[in-house]
């Protein structure tokens, strides 16, 4: 029934105008409406809504990512305009925060908004 409708996917935020200037102004997404609940976003024809949440506690897990070609120039991109990416222990990265599957050698690096939601971006192995 739902194969071939389009996905919607929400990321949620207490400080909508602080994760709307991350979202629009560090990482260059297309906004595409606003609403008194949420601000509408273009990503490569997928609807985001980042969704006002008061109270709103990140989980532990990632919840949106990005397909890159080259993580390294996305990290160093992503990079010069704040952005910080996750080492985690016992992950094994590399020095830009790279973590290589050794399965498929899929790259894979991790950052959070100022909400604290787990981002990632993956260039395919």
């Amino acid at each position: 029934m739902l194969a071939a409708a389009k996905p919607v996917c929400f990321v949620l935020a207490a400080d909508l105008p602080e994760a709307r200037a991350f979202y629009t102004d560090t990482l260059g997404l297309t906004e595409t409406g606003e609403d008194p609940f949420a601000v509408s976003y273009d990503l490569a024809g997928t609807t985001m809504r980042l969704t006002r949440i008061e109270g709103h506690q990140p989980g532990p897990h990632t919840v949106l990512g990005w397909q890159v070609a080259d993580i390294a120039a996305a990290i160093s991109a992503l990079s010069a305009k704040g952005v910080a990416f996750a080492i985690y222990e016992g992950f094994g990265q590399d020095a830009l925060g790279v973590w290589t599957d050794p399965g498929s050698d899929t790259r894979i690096a991790w950052f959070h908004d100022p909400e604290g939601n787990n981002l990632s971006l993956t260039q395919a192995g």
